[in-house]
């Protein structure tokens, strides 16, 4: 108690009011005289302090910020960085290790879960192709990003979830925020009439383009969705309704098809909970639907090569583009990328071409028979589209198969923790969490943003809640 009141008297009293004088004239000035680098050094230097003090509360003001951080392009490295979300959670990362060094405490609950092992493997194998990259120094800075996403949102955020303050607001910090960014996004987007043309950069530079948007909203909707429903004041409920019915609305005009399937995906996921049907009740219909697609397959071929109606304003017509594969560009440049990303893979099968190198390396494997009116050989429209096929190109077949063993730890571990927690708050969070992961991993078959700080937080975070929940229930 002694050593805590004696660090609070540093930056307490007289010597605190003088210290926030020097910072604020140090700050002023350095404004004044465009010395940008100089004047953040006192923002620097509170977060340093706010690390020290209350990490738990500094990680929750990261997810908080992640929505309203602006992103940066930067092609050269493939980097697109978020400020100041990124550098908060770069700067975290450090800390940790400085922390690290100095104490040498090692979290060993989180380690040895399988959930853990998966992960680590995945970044060990990561490190691993970059000494085979085609662009070393691109892999790297990518290595050091999943780095920088893993450390605080995971384990960091892991050790802070044993407390249940940080639990319950974990979710509604980064949906709150999120909604803010919604309400920037649908005044800008008003002013060009909610058109589909418009909307894939309006929210920009909050979200990079509609896809990413549209996955962040799909997150958070099973969250409004409770935080709705549940017994609350009449005042709360008011709350809820207002940020559910504004989450709804952005969801539709960012015309994301891949987040409106998602959530489709999710409520399907959810019957399976609320019914409570088995692992092997799952298995038999996944059977029975498979043969059923298997013994109509002619059908299905037909219904997709001869729809061509094109993605539009028109709600019903955007969901029906959503088969088209035979006059949809977008569509067709998805099946462009994803056949130029196995191409890459059939030539180097065991290492890929490096992780963060596919916008720089597909190009050549691009046939002329599928380049679309989008196509592009500059490397600066995005990347395989896939959180399964670009791994595959980019860290050879062992990419694709810890994806896949990711995957089954993380919703078996997730299902199981559910099944053997008691009824309350917490088994709640979970379930939305849950149900998040899913609508992310259902839209990561059309497109991926793990290497960005608006898909990693909300995925990195909702497996270090299903990771607590797996050491609390074990």
């Amino acid at each position: 108690m002694e050593g805590a009141q004696g660090k609070a008297s540093v930056l307490s009293g007289r010597a605190g009011r003088w210290a926030a004088i020097v910072l604020a004239v140090a700050t002023g000035t350095a404004v004044a005289l465009e010395a940008y680098a100089v004047a953040a050094v006192p923002f620097a230097l509170a977060v340093v302090l706010w690390a020290l003090y209350h990490i738990e509360s500094l990680l929750l003001a990261v997810v908080a910020l992640t929505p309203l951080s602006i992103t940066l392009k930067e092609s050269d490295f493939n980097l697109g960085l978020s400020l100041p979300g990124e550098v908060l959670l770069a700067g975290l990362t450090f800390f940790a290790l400085v922390r690290f060094l100095h104490q040498g405490r090692v979290p060993w609950p989180i380690l040895k879960q399988p959930l853990t092992v998966v992960i680590l493997l995945q970044l060990v194998w990561m490190a691993f192709t970059v000494l085979f990259s085609e662009m070393p120094l691109v892999s790297f800075k990518a290595v050091l990003s999943r780095l920088w996403f893993l450390v605080p949102m995971y384990f960091m955020l892991g050790t802070a979830f044993e407390r249940p303050w940080a639990r319950q607001l974990v979710f509604p910090l980064y949906a709150f925020s999120l909604a803010v960014a919604a309400l920037w996004t649908l005044y800008v987007h008003s002013q060009y009439g909610f058109s589909k043309e418009t909307s894939t950069w309006v929210m920009f530079p909050l979200y990079k383009e509609h896809t990413v948007y549209g996955m962040a909203l799909a997150f958070v909707f099973p969250w409004s969705v409770w935080a709705l429903t549940r017994p609350q004041s009449l005042f709360s409920r008011l709350v809820h309704l207002g940020l559910w019915s504004l989450l709804t609305v952005a969801l539709v005009f960012s015309y994301t098809r891949a987040a409106w399937l998602s959530l489709a995906a999710a409520g399907a996921v959810y019957l399976v909970f609320a019914w409570r049907i088995s692992a092997r009740q799952i298995a038999l219909i996944a059977l029975l639907g498979l043969g059923a697609l298997w013994a109509t397959q002619d059908q299905w071929i037909r219904v997709f090569t001869k729809n061509d109606t094109v993605s539009s304003d028109n709600f019903s017509e955007h969901i029906q583009s959503a088969s088209n594969i035979s006059t949809d560009a977008s569509n067709l440049e998805r099946l462009n990328r994803w056949a130029s990303a196995l191409r890459m893979w059939q030539e180097r099968p065991h290492t890929g071409w490096g992780l963060g190198t596919y916008q720089f390396q597909y190009a050549p494997f691009q046939h002329s028979s599928q380049l679309t009116i989008i196509s592009t050989n500059a490397g600066d429209l995005g990347n395989a589209h896939s959180e399964y096929i670009g791994p595959l190109a980019e860290q050879g077949w062992p990419g694709l198969v810890l994806v896949a063993a990711l995957l089954f730890v993380l919703f078996r571990t997730g299902s199981r923790a559910y099944r053997r927690m008691p009824q309350g708050e917490d088994r709640s969070v979970l379930l939305v969490a849950i149900l998040g992961l899913v609508t992310y991993w259902v839209h990561g078959v059309l497109n991926n943003f793990l290497d960005l700080d608006k898909g990693a937080v909300l995925v990195w975070m909702s497996a270090a809640l299903v990771a607590w929940a797996d050491r609390r229930e074990g």
